[in-house]
């Protein structure tokens, strides 16, 4: 394609995004002619989503939430690594500023990042990253083993991973000492099947975990 052609249709995509923008706003205002007004006016989510940066994964559209009902934060493979000023900033914001009721890792089965850490390859910048999820491998290394079909296994580690990611924020002083003082927020384990659409609750015992975690990382001193 000639570097003309590739000009315009970059600027074709460009302009595609604000006339949609466009038409959203005026199917707004026809549906609720205060939704600005109450939009610009502040958030109190009850849901803080920590998902994964993948495109097909949009948490609003599948899980029916509107603007304003949902704090949210992605990355690659949904991870929640303690040296990552970004997600615990998050974290911490939506705990003790926004008073979230529920947190939710959200991870999807046939996750590309979860695919990488199982690749034993070097793979530059991203390694310190998918260390995180290696280790989930490692801590599960006798279950994932005894999984001879590597899809499933895969699978089984998306699980693993989103499990040990609830943990970490499990770990977290905002949360619990939060939850000490207001019995909120409560942690979800979910996984997103893109072959159905349809979201998977892990159902972590969240109440079990705090307490086994807390053992060791009792923070509400």
């Amino acid at each position: 394609m000639p570097p003309s052609d590739v000009a315009k249709h970059l600027q074709a995509d460009h302009d595609h995004i604000f006339e949609n923008n466009r038409k959203w706003a005026a199917e707004q205002k026809v549906k609720n002619p205060a939704f600005f007004d109450k939009l610009s006016s502040g958030q109190e989510p009850d849901y803080l989503w920590i998902g994964c940066s993948d495109s097909r994964v949009p948490a609003e559209q599948i899980t029916g939430l509107g603007p304003g009902e949902c704090f949210i934060h992605r990355n690659i493979a949904n991870m929640v690594p303690n040296t990552d000023l970004n997600v615990m900033s998050v974290v911490n914001y939506a705990v003790k500023h926004l008073h979230v009721k529920h947190i939710i890792v959200c991870g999807h089965y046939g996750c590309g990042g979860v695919k990488a850490a199982l690749t034993p390859q070097d793979l530059g910048i991203l390694n310190p990253w998918l260390r995180n999820i290696r280790d989930v491998y490692r801590l599960y290394e006798t279950e994932l083993d005894q999984i001879k079909d590597a899809d499933k296994r895969c699978d089984r580690v998306v699980e693993l991973n989103v499990l040990e990611q609830c943990r970490n924020i499990i770990k977290t002083a905002a949360v619990q000492q939060s939850y000490s003082e207001n019995q909120y927020p409560i942690v979800h384990g979910w996984v997103f099947d893109m072959k159905d659409g349809l979201l998977k609750d892990l159902e972590l015992d969240f109440v079990k975990v705090l307490g086994q975690i807390q053992k060791i990382y009792n923070l509400t001193g």
